[in-house]
């Protein structure tokens, strides 16, 4: 993601909260140009402290979410902070998307959701992966609301019309002034919206892609999740990917030759039904499961 955005813009500062050790002291040895890494350390205060025992790791992730846009903008003297998400990938400069704001104060970007993936009662009208908020009096009004309510409650399940952090978005245009919702479709192109784009067609400008889901698994294979991907879909956006992450390994290898940073998934145990749920994505088209080897002929 960093890469991505270095190659289309050099006005932005990236801070990156690395949720462990081992991540924090290999991004403070890369030594990152536009980059400030923060540890659990400088960042958890005591209320997070407190949350932390009672959430997954995963959901305590996600409770903290609106705590690092704070901590940013609060510690760093900043006008305005836009939150990424870590797995979303860069093809244009995204600045005209937080330039489509004016004078509004936060910026929210739907799912768009393909109907035949449509979730948005479960998981919500917005994504939780670009969001900038103003230091502004709305801006803060809803970043603060939002940081007491992920505080409160913030898991991985269905609950009286919450889901994690994310469906707490769902009324922020009518329950906040100053609300603003992407229109640009080149921003929040993602597995459960590529149905609906041709990246092909030289008229449409993807600004970035959220490779949710994308798993690099044992056997030297890699999935792209369940959705239904195109041939095209696969050669512009998940094969320049696939690239780009062997590269950073090969160069985090000479750094560190002990630690994977890959994160890869291991194999579950066989089960009988595999063969049938492998079967069944294939029918669906939904079955993207690839050796390297067939995505990039090596």
């Amino acid at each position: 993601m960093y890469e991505s955005l270095k190659k289309y813009s050099d006005k932005f500062h990236l801070y990156i909260f690395a949720f462990d050790d081992k991540s924090y002291e290999l991004l403070k040895r890369l030594d990152l140009e536009f980059v400030t890494i923060i540890s659990l350390k400088e960042f958890e205060d005591e209320v997070l402290l407190k949350l932390k025992s009672s959430r997954s790791t995963g959901e305590y992730c996600w409770t903290c979410t609106p705590s690092t846009i704070k901590y940013c903008i609060e510690t760093y003297s900043l006008s305005s902070c836009t939150y990424l998400d870590a797995d979303l990938y860069f093809f244009s400069n995204p600045s005209v998307l937080i330039d489509e704001m004016k004078d509004k104060s936060v910026l929210i970007t739907e799912h768009r959701y393909t109907p035949m993936y449509e979730q948005s009662a479960t998981s919500g009208i917005y994504c939780v992966q670009f969001m900038t908020f103003k230091n502004d009096k709305n801006g803060m009004k809803v970043l603060n609301w939002w940081i007491d309510a992920c505080n409160d409650w913030c898991y991985a399940r269905n609950e009286d019309g919450k889901f994690g952090d994310q469906k707490y978005l769902d009324d922020w245009t009518n329950r906040f002034e100053g609300v603003h919702v992407l229109k640009n479709l080149g921003g929040g192109v993602a597995p459960w919206n590529i149905q609906q784009y041709d990246l092909s067609d030289n008229k449409f400008k993807l600004i970035f892609y959220h490779f949710h889901n994308y798993k690099i698994l044992e056997d030297d294979k890699i999935e792209f999740g369940t959705y239904k991907l195109n041939n095209n879909d696969i050669k512009i956006l998940y094969i320049p990917y696939t690239k780009h992450l062997k590269k950073i390994t090969k160069e985090l290898k000479l750094i560190d030759k002990i630690n994977d940073y890959n994160g890869i998934v291991e194999k579950k145990p066989f089960h009988w039904k595999d063969s049938l749920r492998v079967l069944k994505r294939k029918t669906k088209g939904t079955y993207n499961v690839f050796t390297r080897k067939e995505l990039l002929g090596q």
